[in-house]
């Protein structure tokens, strides 16, 4: 097991959005990455190549085009880098980090912006909702601030009101953030075919990982 090496708990935003809309179950995972700096624990191989340059070119791509229609409509826009924000509990000593990539401000409102190139999921609205939850706690500029969110698609895009930050989400995900973060208690574990594929962390710190020869077609039989 890989040895803890942060100063405290660290929660990634993208760690917590399949957990709270259930695409994803072993919070467990999420639990070591938060509690382990990432070049301290071996690190699975991506399955499959991934074009990232084509996919970083798309997608900054994108990101010019919706900052140049808020800025044609008055908005002042951040992007990306300038958006970077911690914001860390006083109670518990656990840091939540994220960076939209669009911050659209008009006065008292803004609009927090995503730009997914792939398919629509509800993780993505649920990451849009984290940001508009957690930036105007963390970033000073925007203290008292109202945000509303927005996802942009290839060929959609999916608003979202600034009433979708409600209690229960806010509770939900305080629940979350709890249990992913707390240093003494490892979260639960739920080793799956699906999540499996796409954990990075190795046999070497969870050893109940599911092989690869595990996640084939499986039995057959009669029926």
């Amino acid at each position: 097991m890989a040895e803890p090496r942060r100063n405290g708990p660290y929660i990634w935003v993208t760690w917590l959005t399949k957990l709270l809309v259930g695409e994803n179950s072993c919070e467990w995972a999420a639990w070591f990455r938060t509690q382990n700096e990432s070049g301290s624990w071996e690190k699975t191989k991506p399955a499959k190549p991934f074009d990232q340059v084509g996919w970083q070119l798309a997608h900054t791509s994108r990101i010019n085009e919706i900052r140049e229609r808020f800025e044609k409509d008055g908005f002042v826009v951040l992007t990306e880098n300038q958006n970077s924000f911690t914001l860390r509990s006083r109670s518990s000593g656990i840091a939540i980090g994220g960076k939209p990539d669009l911050i659209a401000r008009e006065g008292k409102h803004g609009v927090i912006v995503d730009v997914k190139t792939g398919q629509p999921s509800p993780s993505h609205g649920v990451q849009v909702m984290t940001y508009m939850w957690a930036v105007p706690r963390a970033l000073h500029q925007y203290s008292g601030m109202t945000f509303s969110g927005l996802i942009v698609y290839n060929d959609h895009e999916v608003p979202i009101p600034a009433t979708a930050i409600d209690t229960p989400f806010t509770e939900n995900i305080g629940k979350l953030i709890g249990r992913v973060g707390d240093a003494r208690k490892q979260a639960r574990k739920v080793p799956s075919a699906m999540e499996c594929g796409f954990c990075p962390i190795t046999h070497v710190d969870c050893p109940e990982r599911v092989a690869g020869d595990e996640r084939a077609e499986g039995q057959t039989d009669d029926f």
